[in-house]
């Protein structure tokens, strides 16, 4: 493997921890692209990452309440 494409996905996950996130997973393929006949290696991250919003302001004003309905908050 690259180390060109190891130092990006690096550069990659600092940048993502930098604004708060918590990486979870990470996959790096590394290919020679279909779409080109200079034979030369692509590289795809896959990267999954959480982060948590709740009391500290960020959620909004019912943040951490419970008394929101939302259906895509989680109690």
């Amino acid at each position: 493997m690259d180390h060109d494409m190891l130092d990006d996905q690096r550069e990659l996950v600092d940048r993502i921890e930098d604004a708060g996130w918590e990486i979870t997973g990470l996959e790096l393929s590394c290919y020679d692209s279909p779409w080109s006949d200079q034979h030369q290696p692509e590289a795809e991250v896959t990267i999954t990452a959480r982060k948590p919003y709740g009391d500290d302001g960020d959620g909004g004003e019912d943040a951490g309440t419970g008394d929101d309905e939302s259906p895509f908050r989680i109690n």
